[in-house]
């Protein structure tokens, strides 16, 4: 049975690593086995998040019936630089070298999202996340990386105070945030199928009475209006705090009531400092421009207290990456919960992890040029 299953992992391992180490692994079986060492790191400031790896790394070892020797340099979370190993293995060279195609596609990624995560969660310390990556996905197992990766940056944001991500949008991963389920109430798509947005929210009270109503209002471009029409319509929820607007006004427009001119008139009444200084163009979007721009909140914030509705919480979504979150926060933008899947890596190639082997039978040998990778963090 043990057999079985090693030749299982063993054939599906050689069909998804690269051929040059499934050659070199025959060689290694004709030539003699020796004890290597790998370092795995990036070229990138990243957080540690090698579970995923590590947790394939031990289902090999047991089907193969093999030990590997896995030293992490620094625990979950923490920061590693630069060019700092994000982990050592020792094993068998015959055993580890046709596992490090696999190894990097489970590390790389993972820890550069969470640092995203983290540095998002720590821009808007006083507001809370909601994980809502999985459709920008690559399918299954991307979709597990990218929520270990935001729980991770997340727990290390909350050490320092933040709210950080309290759940996710789909069941299948919500265990990462310590959550039973997803979150969510609609989609753009129910909005045009009930004809209003009124409507939809009715329909989703009917089906899910006893859920809080989160609002997506931007469907019919009456962000304002609708907002207004949803929070009458269920008064006493919205008095008890158990509404939600969701703002997700797309780049191509401004939000109901407001343009260019009326953006800064909104800013100017809250936080005039804010627009004081240099900003680049893309801060000053953020700030000022079409979509869920910091003018368009505070706006949307300054019509629910003026109807009676402080306790109405809203929600941010469209495009909230660490920049966006950064000025966000220099903004004070009056937001509860920001709903993203912006802390995946915008930069592909900056996830690439690399391996090289540092050590053959405990003796110190590693190509010329990496010899960093040699000498472990204290």
């Amino acid at each position: 049975m043990v057999k079985a299953a090693e030749r299982s992992v063993d054939y599906a391992i050689a069909a998804r690593t690269d051929t040059y180490f499934n050659r070199t692994k025959e060689i290694i079986a004709r030539f003699g086995d020796t004890t290597v060492t790998y370092a795995i790191f990036l070229r990138r400031p990243a957080l540690s998040a090698p579970r995923l790896m590590a947790t394939w790394l031990d289902e090999v070892a047991a089907a193969r019936g093999v030990q590997f020797q896995l030293d992490l340099p620094r625990a979950e979370g923490e920061w590693v630089g630069a060019g700092e190993p994000l982990a050592y293995i020792t094993g068998s060279f015959f055993q580890v070298v046709d596992l490090e195609t696999i190894l990097l596609q489970k590390i790389g990624a993972a820890c550069v999202a969470a640092l995203n995560a983290y540095q998002m969660c720590l821009a808007l310390a006083g507001v809370r996340f909601l994980a809502m990556d999985a459709r920008h996905c690559a399918g299954a197992e991307m979709q597990e990386m990218m929520a270990y990766a935001a729980s991770v940056g997340s727990r290390a944001a909350q050490k320092q105070g933040a709210k950080g991500f309290v759940g996710n949008a789909n069941d299948s991963t919500a265990h990462y945030f310590g959550t039973p389920r997803g979150f969510g109430t609609m989609p753009h798509g129910l909005v045009g199928y009930a004809g209003s947005t009124l409507g939809a929210v009715e329909m989703f009270h009917e089906v899910f009475p006893d859920e809080p109503i989160a609002a997506l209002v931007d469907y019919f471009g009456l962000e304002i209006t609708d907002t207004l029409a949803v929070c009458r319509r269920f008064s006493g929820m919205a008095d008890n705090g158990l509404v939600s607007i969701r703002l997700d006004t797309h780049g191509g427009r401004f939000m109901e009531s407001l343009d260019p001119q009326a953006s800064y008139a909104v800013l100017e009444r809250h936080i005039p400092e804010v627009m004081r200084r240099y900003r680049s163009p893309s801060e000053l979007r953020a700030l000022i421009g079409t979509g869920v721009s910091a003018a368009a909140i505070w706006r949307l914030r300054e019509v629910l207290d003026e109807a009676g509705f402080p306790r109405v919480k809203i929600i941010a979504s469209s495009g909230f990456g660490v920049e966006k979150c950064t000025v966000m926060a220099d903004a004070h933008a009056p937001i509860d919960v920001v709903g993203t899947g912006s802390f995946l890596p915008e930069l592909w190639g900056e996830t690439f992890a690399t391996a090289d082997v540092v050590a053959y039978d405990g003796m110190a040998r590693v190509k010329v040029g990496r010899e960093f990778l040699l000498h472990k963090p204290g």
